[in-house]
């Protein structure tokens, strides 16, 4: 099995940088148990100007380092270059793209637990236990009590009504209607609620 690792990095140069007319790139590259570290060189000529003959040399060294995941086993693993293209971004940067391969590595077999691992399992499934055993049903705190309708009827005041023709036809007393109604003064059209 293998992985590719991409890697970008900006150049800023010193002066203009019109064109690139010759680039390589070499690497010192080693693995120190799951750590790869060492450098990229990049070196070359370019030109300053289109329209110049004149090219200038050019040498950068980028450091690199990287930690692998400790699942995978690098014994026999080998580092190398899969990939390498650059793009000039403007007058002064120059912007490289990096590739490294690492070759022959091997994933280790998981066949028993971190004894870390189970403790840290555990200790959720507790808090999980937990959790559940304090939620309570959403209807729990409401109480329990009879629902009640009232109904109620609107009585229309019409030409030669008093109250106590009104209280007399619907059996009810004043007490009664005044919690719903004020008897200051009674008129035709009025609406009285009649519980």
């Amino acid at each position: 099995m293998n992985k590719i690792i991409p890697f970008k990095k900006e150049i800023v140069f010193d002066t203009n940088l019109s064109e690139i007319t010759s680039i390589s790139l070499e690497h010192t590259l080693s693995l120190n148990n799951n750590d790869i570290t060492g450098e990229f060189i990049i070196n070359g000529e370019y030109k300053m100007t289109r329209e110049g003959t004149n090219t200038d040399k050019f040498e950068y060294k980028i450091p690199f380092n990287i930690s692998m995941d400790d699942r995978y086993i690098l014994d026999n693993a080998k580092i190398d270059i899969d990939d390498f293209y650059y793009e000039i971004l403007n007058d002064k940067v120059l912007s490289v793209n990096i590739d490294v391969i690492v070759d022959d590595i091997e994933e280790k077999e998981i066949t028993e637990v971190n004894e870390m691992e189970e403790k840290e399992r555990c200790v959720e499934e507790e808090d999980i236990q937990e959790e559940s055993s304090n939620e309570t049903n959403l209807f729990d705190n409401i109480d329990t009590f009879e629902e009640t309708y009232k109904s109620y009827k609107v009585y229309i005041v019409r030409e030669g009504d008093t109250v106590e023709k009104i209280l007399e036809k619907y059996s009810k007393t004043k007490e009664e209607l005044e919690e719903y109604n004020d008897f200051k003064e009674i008129k035709i059209g009025d609406k009285i609620v009649i519980p």
